[in-house]
């Protein structure tokens, strides 16, 4: 595999890993995050003090595309504005309940990662061999810790990847021990993958 494939590869895995926390947090909503075109710019325009000039440059729009839906007078945004609009909102929305999920996955609870991907390491013939797995792995809350942390860092596709990678490795096979401490484990062509706190 080139440079180029693996790095497209860890790109993947970090748009899903994203996309499963980013599910994992709307899960533990107790209250919808506003729908309406109208509702989410008043949200937002709140959570940007009041400013419209700053929450256009947020939405990539101008100001005064803003101004209209907040009026009223604009009801149906594009494809793009509706996808950042959802995004922002929900990143936004009640930051508590997130705080307290993280909270207790990286002091008790850990994280489950379900997953379907290629995962093992080479065993020769042994069911460790790489091969594509259906798997629901519970992580340590050490493990939780670094890829929340990981991903509130902004880090790099890479490292993200690793961090996943090194959390499924340690409580799937590494666990107890077992002289498996040094195996390097292949977690790649990840199809799917959601996490729950």
């Amino acid at each position: 595999m080139t440079e180029e494939e693996k790095a497209a590869q860890a790109a993947r895995t970090r748009t899903k890993l994203m996309e499963g926390l980013a599910r994992a947090e709307r899960a533990l909503f107790t209250r919808s995050a506003p729908k309406s075109p109208r509702a989410q710019m008043k949200f937002l325009r709140k959570r940007e003090k009041g400013s419209t000039k700053t929450l256009a440059e947020r939405l990539g729009v101008s100001r005064k595309t803003v101004q209209r839906y907040l009026s009223g007078a604009s009801t149906k945004p594009n494809k793009r504005l509706q996808e950042v609009l959802v995004k922002e909102t929900e990143s936004e929305w009640q930051p508590q309940v997130r705080a307290q999920a993280r909270q207790h996955a990286t002091t008790s609870g850990g994280l489950v990662i379900k997953f379907r991907a290629t995962l093992g390491f080479t065993a020769n013939g042994s069911s460790d061999d790489t091969r594509v797995r259906d798997l629901s792995i519970a992580v340590s809350p050490s493990h939780a810790a670094l890829i929340l942390a990981a991903r509130e860092e902004g880090a790099t596709d890479a490292d993200l990847h690793e961090a996943v990678a090194e959390a499924i490795a340690d409580a799937y096979f590494r666990q107890g021990g077992g002289g498996r401490a040094s195996l390097e484990v292949k977690f790649r062509d990840v199809q799917s993958l959601d996490i729950e706190f």
